[in-house]
């Protein structure tokens, strides 16, 4: 069993992505070829704005939308601290200071009714996650960053293809940000990211930013980096962009299924009533997590946990003075949940399986399990 059946989906995409990939190694055009120029005009209009600029992975697609917004050494972005360390990677290596905000026990994004308790005059930005393929409560977010005239940036590395309130993921503030590394829900075949927005003179900037910052060949008015989304990664994200909302449409039946095979006493991520997800991960909450896990491993069913430390407990942002207890409820999720198989082609049988041994799991002691 797999956590994420890539091979399935290959299979069923496989002459598609061979034909698109045979037609890149004849042209030729590697870098920005035309496969790229399509693929960012189709993400632009199934977001539903004006621009979208590909770049080599999500990491650098938050790094860029940064960049573009003239981030400076010293400015504070208010963020979530549970989540990968990406954001508050790339906040730290502009110099800038990632300021975190707890999460809601709920749905797992920022909690909005505690973003003004932590702003300053150094407050800059602020970069709300998506977390789990569902938005974070991206109204009452912009409510507040037009209150203090913030930009937003939406990290919807996990959450590209969800919708808020009848508005795509990544067209929710002033820079969405995603990445297709390979377990996204739309994810290539290696690294790949993408920026979106609406404001053309931004787009310009993060283009320009993108090919270390050329306004033409070998003239560069900005400082920038080089962050390019492969041709051919263009050319696999653009075969399976043709079955991307079908596949989304099994996530969440497949999640349904699941809510359904679980007793009420295990916590589930809870999906506002304004939002769709689209599962990046099916995550619950357990006790004994780590003799679940053995339980799980010797039945070889196949679990993650995203994520164990929240970024304000880890050591690489000591120098924040950040201790055990600030985000109670970032630290109670760090410490309990787990991500059980989810993809499009995972079977109700497979399902049935692996909540079975779930259960099972949960009635041992670590005793019986390690026995």
């Amino acid at each position: 069993m797999e956590f994420i059946d890539l091979k399935k989906q290959y299979e069923h995409l496989k002459l598609d992505i061979h034909h698109r990939i045979n037609t890149v190694l004849e042209h030729g055009q590697y870098i920005l070829g035309p496969e790229v120029k399509e693929l960012e005009e189709k993400l632009a209009s199934y977001v539903g704005v004006k621009h979208c600029i590909t770049v080599a992975n999500g990491t650098d697609a938050l790094l860029i939308a940064m960049m573009a917004l003239q981030i400076q050494p010293g400015d504070e972005i208010i963020t979530s601290p549970f989540t990968f360390i990406a954001n508050g990677e790339m906040i730290t290596l502009l110099g800038a200071k990632p300021v975190f905000v707890d999460i809601d026990p709920g749905t797992y994004n920022i909690d909005v009714n505690q973003i003004e308790k932590v702003m300053t005059s150094k407050t800059k930005c602020m970069m709300p996650i998506s977390l789990y393929g569902q938005c974070a409560d991206m109204d009452a977010i912009n409510i507040i960053a037009e209150k203090y005239n913030l930009p937003v940036i939406e990290d919807a590395a996990q959450s590209f293809g969800a919708s808020y309130k009848g508005r795509k993921s990544c067209g929710l503030s002033r820079i969405g940000c995603t990445s297709f590394f390979p377990s996204k829900p739309l994810g290539c075949y290696g690294d790949g990211g993408a920026c979106f927005t609406d404001d053309d003179e931004l787009a310009m900037t993060l283009r320009q930013i993108r090919v270390h910052g050329q306004s033409q060949r070998y003239y560069h008015s900005l400082l920038g980096v080089n962050s390019r989304l492969d041709t051919l990664q263009a050319a696999i994200l653009l075969a399976k962009l043709t079955v991307f909302d079908e596949e989304i449409k099994a996530r969440k039946e497949i999640a349904s299924f699941y809510n359904h095979l679980l007793p009420d006493y295990i916590k589930k991520i809870n999906v506002s009533s304004n939002n769709t997800c689209v599962y990046a991960q099916y995550t619950i909450e357990v006790p004994r997590r780590n003799t679940i896990q053995a339980y799980l491993q010797k039945m070889h069913i196949p679990m993650a946990i995203h994520y164990p430390v929240p970024l304000s407990l880890q050591p690489v942002f000591k120098n924040l003075h950040y201790k055990e207890g600030d985000f109670p409820f970032a630290e109670r999720a760090a410490k309990q949940v787990m991500s059980i198989p989810m993809h499009p082609y995972l079977t109700r049988d497979q399902q049935q399986f692996i909540v079975s041994h779930l259960l099972k799991a949960l009635e041992f002691n670590e005793e019986q399990v390690f026995s």
